[in-house]
């Protein structure tokens, strides 16, 4: 969800530990960063790439990054993306809306590193995914439990 991070303190950036309890996710969709908090410190902040569509996500296919209460729901050693993590879309309220307007919700939403083309290049490629660098995911991945909120 969105936060205002005037509220929070910035950590430094001190290598980690397990012993850092990561309690939430959030994303910035319009500054393109997405910070790992733990209680209301912000641990790490990464540059992302988003869907290839802006806005928020409404149906299956659509290219965007939805927007909302979800939380880490699984994580994928073997992801075609190198490392990732499921987000838990749709809600309820996602599959009400999809299905009002004749649709599927979609699912398979993830924040997750790179495919063997690295595309940073391209700010937003992903459909509908969060994509990191794969060394960013592969902190993420070790310091973020599933159902940690997002």
């Amino acid at each position: 969800g969105c936060l205002n991070f005037s509220d929070f303190t910035m950590s430094g950036k001190s290598s980690l530990t397990n012993d850092v309890k990561i309690t939430s996710i959030s994303v910035d969709k319009s500054a393109r960063r997405m910070y790992l908090l733990s209680d209301d410190t912000i641990i790490r902040s990464y540059r992302i790439g988003l869907g290839f569509t802006q806005m928020v996500k409404i149906i299956e296919g659509d290219g965007k990054t939805p927007e909302g209460r979800y939380y880490i729901d699984r994580k994928n050693p073997n992801s075609k993306f190198y490392l990732s993590l499921g987000i838990s879309y749709p809600n309820a309220q996602d599959r009400a809306y999809a299905q009002s307007v004749g649709a599927s919700a979609g699912g398979d939403i993830f924040i997750h590193g790179q495919n063997k083309k690295p595309r940073f290049w391209k700010r937003d490629w992903t459909e509908g995914c969060i994509a990191v660098k794969d060394h960013e995911i592969q902190e993420i991945y070790a310091l973020v439990p599933i159902g940690t909120q997002s």
